[in-house]
């Protein structure tokens, strides 16, 4: 693991700035970089801190592509190929020298890299707010705890894209803990990989929880209910059900966040840092927005590439009554239908939601459905449905209410659970993985939708190819990942 770890400059570094760091990775190499100067201070920390979420929002990782592919590996949405992307990854045709590989790998191992910076940078900082020991300690604690929770996701991300865990081997990902530019690694094993993210997420916690610099009403800043969110998505997808209840369990009882009322649903996306169900979120705005590398511009039904419909099934499910149906429009452009809803800023300028409230009860509905307590996961699913659902009138003209209708639906159940989560979740960048953790398989959707083929669990292509720039370095240990040209 060499050529995505390359040297950092500490310059121009202000508490605002958005990031600190170079993002030229794929064409430095390391003797062409200029040493890392050491940081000082609180407010280079902090910057570093902010570099890093900076680098989260790429538009290869969480500003678009890590969201959209495994909405467009799915049964939920599938890509057209419009104006020509996605194509080698919708056909399965993916080689080492991708972007579509090579992007989210080096904007990964950047966070990581940013992470480790921060991790190894010495506590004897200054600080222009105090001079007071006291609260120069929690503050780099703070910081520190948000690195770590930083690099474990961005772990968790890597080893779901590129680990062996689906498609047939037990290798994982490189996992550098420390910020060396000469290091050679190899890749860790899936279970290896595990252990660091489990690791890196109680550090986290040890140095988030009642800290008192945290703020939660911040959601584009990590905090110890925001970790714990994250840490119940990764729980879930390592099926470790009794872990995803207790710290369900603990964010639902913290009061801090609420479903958002189905009144608010259609505008809650364009409220930057004030919704109440957003739990972490990246700041974009005006400034840092992706415009035609963003979300909105493959998903949308009137702006960008209108690349990625929505299959005619899931729309079919959701009733009219539900107001999840009307996220949904068509274009005037091509044949389909698009989400106008979810980032509809034309210029890309929504902020990025990591983690929504609802993801994390859909959570506990299957942590409780797998050993815990039924009764608990449909009061969790009928918080939901009375949060989306409205009173209708039948064809005889009956008023079927909210009540009507939960009663109707029945019992909570993994099929149940498996809608849902399609239901509210589509396009956020979920569904391929819970087809992967539920079994499989993966279809194979031809430009129209239609499924060609269904890729089963153990199949090479479910892991992406580890780029060819990584594997092509002279000594190098990364192996590459089978079914692939290098």
């Amino acid at each position: 693991m060499k050529k995505y770890l390359i040297a950092f400059s500490v310059i121009a570094l202000t508490s605002t700035a958005v990031t600190s760091c170079s993002e030229d990775f794929i064409d430095t190499q390391f003797f062409q970089s200029k040493p890392q100067e050491d940081i000082k201070t609180i407010e280079e920390l902090q910057s570093f801190v902010f570099g890093a979420y900076g680098t989260m929002r790429n538009e290869s990782y969480y500003g678009c592509d890590f969201v959209t592919i495994p909405e467009l590996r799915s049964d939920a949405m599938y890509s057209n190929n419009r104006s020509g992307y996605y194509t080698t990854v919708s056909n399965y045709t993916m080689l080492s020298n991708d972007s579509y590989a090579s992007g989210p790998y080096t904007a990964m191992y950047t966070v990581i890299a940013k992470a480790n910076i921060i991790l190894g940078t010495s506590n004897n900082l200054t600080w222009g707010e105090t001079v007071d020991p006291a609260n120069i300690a929690e503050k780099v604690k703070n910081l520190k705890g948000q690195a770590y929770a930083i690099r474990a996701q961005a772990l968790f991300d890597a080893l779901r894209l590129y680990g062996q865990q689906y498609s047939g081997g037990t290798t994982g990902i490189v996992v550098p803990t420390q910020y060396n530019p000469a290091a050679n690694m190899a890749r860790s094993s899936v279970q290896q990989t595990q252990a660091q993210i489990e690791a890196d997420f109680n550090n986290a916690l040890a140095n988030l929880t009642d800290n008192e610099y945290q703020n939660p009403s911040d959601k584009t800043v990590l905090n110890e209910f925001s970790v714990k969110a994250l840490m119940s998505r990764y729980y879930l997808y390592k099926g470790d059900y009794a872990k995803v209840r207790s710290l369900v369990n603990d964010v639902v009882a913290s009061g801090r966040y609420s479903v958002i009322p189905r009144d608010s649903y259609l505008t809650s996306w364009t409220l930057n840092n004030a919704s109440s169900n957003s739990v972490f979120e990246l700041a974009v705005g005006p400034i840092a927005a992706l415009s035609s590398n963003s979300i909105n511009a493959k998903i949308s039904p009137t702006n960008g590439y209108q690349n990625m419909p929505v299959k005619p099934a899931l729309v079919a499910s959701i009733p009219t009554q539900d107001i999840r149906s009307q996220i949904f429009g068509p274009s005037g452009n091509t044949s389909g239908t698009f989400i106008k809803t979810k980032y509809s800023n034309s210029n890309g300028e929504d902020n990025i939601r990591i983690s929504r409230y609802e993801e994390v009860i859909l959570n506990g509905i299957e942590a409780e459905l797998n050993g815990g307590s039924i009764a608990k996961a449909q009061e969790y699913w009928e918080l939901i449905l009375k949060n989306r659902l409205a009173d209708y009138k039948d064809a005889q003209g009956n008023v079927v209410t909210v009540a009507n209708q939960i009663q109707a639906l029945g019992v909570i159940d993994m099929t149940k659970l498996k809608a849902e989560r399609r239901k509210e979740l589509v396009g956020e960048g979920f569904r391929m993985w819970d087809l992967l953790r539920w079994g499989g398989p993966i279809p194979k959707n031809a430009t129209n939708g239609n499924v060609t083929a269904n890729i089963a669990i153990g199949d090479n292509k479910l892991a992406f190819p580890i780029p060819l720039a990584e594997t092509n370095v002279a000594g190098t240990l990364v192996t590459s990942n089978p079914g692939y040209d290098n």
